[in-house]
């Protein structure tokens, strides 16, 4: 009985705030100089299996560890913010976690670019989560924000947007791929200038009948490798790829609203640190989202390809490792103020 009550403090000694703090720095560190070292690629050639698999190594982990920090919030009765709030944030992390194992696997062991993957069905439920839970952190406090904060978040919103329209109205394109974030991105028609790729989606344009049907023998044996039902899913799950396009820019630019709020609402507060860096962890999911999708519109518009696994992707794993910090944050400060409110009374 004694072992296990002293395994239990050790833990918990162990996940104090100051040193998740600790160790989110250090993956943070060691995520930027893997991808710094290892990003860069010669034109035209694909990314290694081993950097891709480890760079979803290194954003999965942190996800995870988000949604049990969060968990954990959830748990305590003492906790401040409100533990539907945490509910709503861990429940973002862990859908997010299983979305982008999903689409691991299908990137990886399928090997396939789709428009639109089922693990878009858990990206847009964990936007949904950490909307919902942000929201619950703003509605029962007064936003008593000065005229000068309403301008502050005015001015974000406004920048948001706006790289927000300017990266849905990108050049037009023909065909989607996705990448790790999840976004849909496009393929612009220039892409089809190659010779290599006119028997598949140009048919009545006049190639070369050598190079037209090396190619579709080239093809043809990869796609048979593949399940039926996975193909039939890649085609039937295609067609909302438009769609799932407007809706994550949509959450992007409301979950940046949010955000600036938040930070501005418990700016200099007993809980500021914690929500400073929730705030900071949804700057960095903006971030990542948008740069990808603005990198991948202006490469295919070169007919180029923007795959995943490129150096913007380091903000996804910011945004996870800031969520971790702050839910170790709020507990922490949440526990002292418990037991000082004790001791006083």
């Amino acid at each position: 009985m004694s072992s296990s009550v002293d395994k239990s403090s050790k833990t918990k000694s162990l996940l104090t705030g100051q040193n998740i703090v600790y160790i989110g720095i250090g993956w943070a560190v060691v995520s930027i100089l893997f991808f710094l070292l290892f990003s860069v690629k010669p034109p035209g050639e694909e990314y290694p299996f081993w950097y891709s698999f480890s760079t979803y190594v290194l954003e999965c982990l942190p996800f995870l560890a988000a949604a049990l920090l969060c968990y954990r919030n959830w748990r305590s009765p003492q906790i401040a913010s409100g533990r539907n709030v945490w509910l709503g944030i861990g429940l973002g992390m862990l859908f997010y976690f299983i979305a982008n194992l999903i689409f691991g696997v299908w990137e990886l062991y399928f090997g396939l670019d789709p428009d639109v993957s089922p693990a878009d069905f858990f990206y847009v439920i964990s936007y949904i989560c950490i909307g919902w839970g942000m929201i619950l952190a703003v509605l029962p406090r007064r936003l008593n924000l000065e005229w000068k904060q309403w301008v502050t978040v005015g001015l974000i919103a406004a920048l948001g947007i706006a790289l927000a329209v300017w990266v849905l109205l990108a050049p037009p394109v023909a065909g989607e791929s996705q990448g790790n974030s999840g976004l849909p991105t496009t393929q612009p028609a220039t892409a089809i200038e190659s010779p290599l790729l006119f028997a598949s989606i140009s048919p009545p344009i006049a190639v070369n009948p050598t190079e037209a049907a090396g190619t579709a023998e080239a093809e043809v044996p990869e796609a048979a490798n593949l399940p039926s039902w996975v193909i039939s899913l890649d085609n039937a799950l295609s067609p909302l790829s438009k769609t799932l396009n407007f809706v994550y820019i949509v959450f992007d630019v409301f979950l940046l609203i949010i955000a600036s709020t938040l930070l501005l609402a418990f700016w200099g507060g007993r809980f500021a640190q914690s929500w400073r860096m929730i705030a900071a962890a949804t700057f960095s999911l903006y971030i990542a989202d948008m740069g990808f999708k603005a990198y991948d519109a202006l490469a295919k518009a070169r007919g180029q390809e923007y795959e995943s696994g490129g150096l913007l992707d380091v903000f996804f794993i910011f945004s996870a490792v800031l969520f971790a910090i702050g839910a170790a944050l709020e507990y922490d400060v949440s526990s002292r103020s418990r037991r000082g409110s004790r001791r006083r009374t």
